[in-house]
């Protein structure tokens, strides 16, 4: 008869093997798992710029670099072409409005000038000719006209004789009709040479009129052509110094090229340039604050350029009031532009990870510094020391705020 043996209750040997086992496969596939959905990476913490998230007063303002230049600078073009032939003032000079700068020599002008000269001789003459010839005539058309009235005035008065003779039948009929013929011819004679004369005398007017205005015409082209022969005498077009002159001797000079510029020192302005990020937040008559030497000058902000070149725009500020005794043009000065009122923020140090992420997220520490982790953030407006942060950051959190280039896809940082 078979006897039923009772199963041992409880873990026996083979058991732990197989929990040992299980949890070993348990971990390996949580660090699978857990590397394949967690992109990581390692650097040494000393390499980073890692900065804390603070409370405190966000001054709206941007610091920028400008270079004073003069508050106006005109420029210099050539009026008329032509080879330098002196130079009488030099770069850096001070001038006085209408002083010669250069003086340029034009063959072709001359030219000009002297077929100018002769058409207007010629013109001249052609009025004289038709002045004499229009005299002329007109002269025998008067004489012509006295002669006609002379005519009908006598053949008028043989008429009416013979009028009354006929009446009284003291004339044949024949000569009482030959007397009124011609008075009747003279009349119509002396109607013709009248309307000549009055012709004559219009066309004149007209003709003479016409030909004073072709005269008048042709000298203010002369005159002109004058203006040209002096504008080859450059001036200085204000008062200021010369900022600088390209020409030399026996250089030849195209007409409208640039050849100087003249700098009007009674004032000065500064000349700067702003990220484009803050194009739409820069406005005229900003206000604007320079330090030198311990004391501040105020400045507004006169003109803004719509133009963007290289992520940058330009702009000009004015001294409101004094400005500092040393000032010179060249100068460089860092300004402090006022884009709004201070107001109470949570800060984040400024750091070049801006430029990899554009604000919108960034690597936050945990407790122990040993690991930092991808965050979504939210920045808001901007000055030199700090970004004003909007949303996804805590106070006392720190942060990694150096460059972020080398990081790649990762969404996880070991700090060794």
């Amino acid at each position: 008869m078979d006897i039923q043996l009772e199963k041992k209750k409880g873990l026996r040997p083979k058991h732990y093997g197989y929990i040992a086992l299980g949890l070993l496969l348990l971990f390996v596939g949580w660090k699978i798992l857990f590397n394949n959905s967690v992109s990581t990476f390692r650097t040494e913490k000393d390499k980073l710029s890692i900065s804390e998230v603070i409370d405190g007063k966000f001054d709206d303002y941007i610091t920028i670099n400008g270079n004073v230049a003069p508050i106006t600078t005109i420029y210099m073009d050539a009026y008329e072409g032509g080879r330098v032939t002196e130079k009488l003032i030099e770069e850096g000079a001070m001038v006085k409005k209408g002083d010669i700068i250069l003086k340029l020599e034009n063959q072709g002008l001359y030219e000009q000038i002297l077929a100018s000269e002769s058409n207007l001789a010629l013109k001249q003459n052609d009025l004289r000719s038709t002045k004499l010839t229009f005299d002329s005539r007109q002269v025998e058309g008067k004489k012509s006209l006295a002669t006609a009235a002379y005519e009908l005035h006598r053949k008028k008065r043989n008429f009416e004789q013979n009028q009354a003779l006929y009446k009284d039948e003291l004339i044949s009929k024949e000569d009482y009709l030959t007397a009124k013929e011609d008075y009747e011819l003279a009349q119509k004679q002396y109607t013709i040479v009248k309307l000549q004369t009055v012709q004559d005398d219009k066309l004149r007017k007209t003709s003479l009129a016409g030909l004073d205005t072709d005269l008048e015409r042709m000298k203010k082209t002369l005159s002109m052509v004058y203006k040209r022969l002096d504008h080859l005498n450059v001036k200085a077009p204000a008062d200021g110094q010369l900022g600088f002159l390209d020409a030399e001797i026996g250089q030849n000079i195209s007409q409208g090229q640039r050849i100087g510029q003249i700098n009007v020192l009674t004032d000065y302005k500064i000349e700067a340039t702003i990220d484009e990020h803050y194009i739409d937040r820069v406005k005229r008559n900003l206000t604007a604050i320079l330090e030198r030497n311990g004391k501040e000058y105020s400045l507004r902000l006169r003109k803004v350029y719509p133009e963007v070149r290289d992520g940058k725009f330009k702009v000009d500020l004015v001294f409101t009031k004094d400005k500092p005794e040393t000032i010179r043009t060249g100068q460089s000065y860092n300004i402090k532009l006022q884009l709004g009122e201070s107001n109470k923020a949570l800060l984040l140090p400024r750091g070049s990870f801006f430029q990899s992420t554009g604000g919108q997220w960034i690597f936050v520490l945990n407790a122990n510094g040993s690991e930092a982790l991808k965050r979504t953030i939210s920045i808001g407006k901007q000055n030199s020391r700090y970004y004003e942060v909007l949303s996804g950051l805590k106070v006392g959190e720190k942060v990694i705020t150096s460059n972020y280039d080398n990081f790649g896809n990762a969404q996880r940082i070991i700090l060794k």
